[in-house]
């Protein structure tokens, strides 16, 4: 415990799933955690549970992200994680994916991102710190009927990267969480339970993982001595499936 004592960090999409849990985890070890979405009585619910302080934030908004780390400049002062969590899924085969639809998942997922890193990063090399931008598995392979979020998730993949070589002279280190199917609500709309239980039959590791896993993830890599690099959360379907 105390692993993140004093430190300020700002969690997009932390009204539930992955992005709540991280929220638990970092209060739990001390972090001051400010938690960000667009589901604005879920945020404050857990912000007001954990102690933290919530800001509405529309990822896709450079004003939302401005007025965002302003809240936080005027509050702490400081800023040392930045866990760029918020993110949409659509799902549909290139010939049926409309400009629409991929332009949606490229606002939040991608440009979400950018703006994320660009906006924090003003505070950030003050005092150093830690990005962690959650992508997917889907940002290292490229499933089916899933054109829109996997492209946004390669590209937050390689703009990983990037900040990595840009920031790293500011003591700012970026890496990406590469997680597979979770379990949460994100899934919900596409998956019922016997396709969730195929997929997971195939997996080295036959179930889903969860929320806390990836949690834990994106705290080691809140302190850890690396960056520019891929973490990969997926109970083995990178790697490969079961025979």
């Amino acid at each position: 415990m105390g692993r993140l004592d004093g430190k300020v960090a700002l969690i997009s999409g932390a009204a539930r799933g992955m992005g709540a849990e991280e929220a638990r985890l970092f209060a739990a070890e001390g972090a001051k955690v400010v938690l960000a979405d667009v589901i604005h009585d879920q945020g404050r619910k857990l912000a007001q549970e954990i102690g933290g302080f919530y800001v509405p934030l529309n990822v896709a908004s450079e004003a939302d992200w401005s007025d965002a780390i302003g809240a936080i400049e005027r509050n702490f002062g400081t800023l040392q994680i930045l866990v760029n969590n918020a993110a949409i899924l659509r799902r549909a085969p290139i010939e049926e994916c409309s400009l629409d639809m991929f332009e949606e998942v490229i606002a939040v997922n991608q440009a979400g991102a950018f703006l994320g890193v660009k906006a924090a990063v003003r505070l950030m090399k003050n005092t150093g710190g830690s990005i962690v931008n959650i992508s997917s598995t889907a940002g290292i392979r490229g499933p089916a009927n899933n054109v829109a979020y996997v492209a946004s998730k390669f590209a937050v993949r390689g703009m990983t990267k990037v900040a990595a070589n840009e920031f790293a002279r500011y003591g700012i280190r970026v890496n990406s969480v590469h997680p597979g199917l979770i379990e949460s609500p994100m899934i919900d709309p596409f998956l019922d339970q016997t396709a969730i239980d195929a997929f997971a039959a195939r997996q080295l590791i036959n179930r889903l993982g969860t929320a806390r896993e990836v949690a834990e993830m994106v705290l080691f890599l809140a302190s850890a001595y690396s960056t520019g690099v891929e973490f990969i959360c997926d109970g083995g379907v990178t790697t490969g499936n079961r025979k």
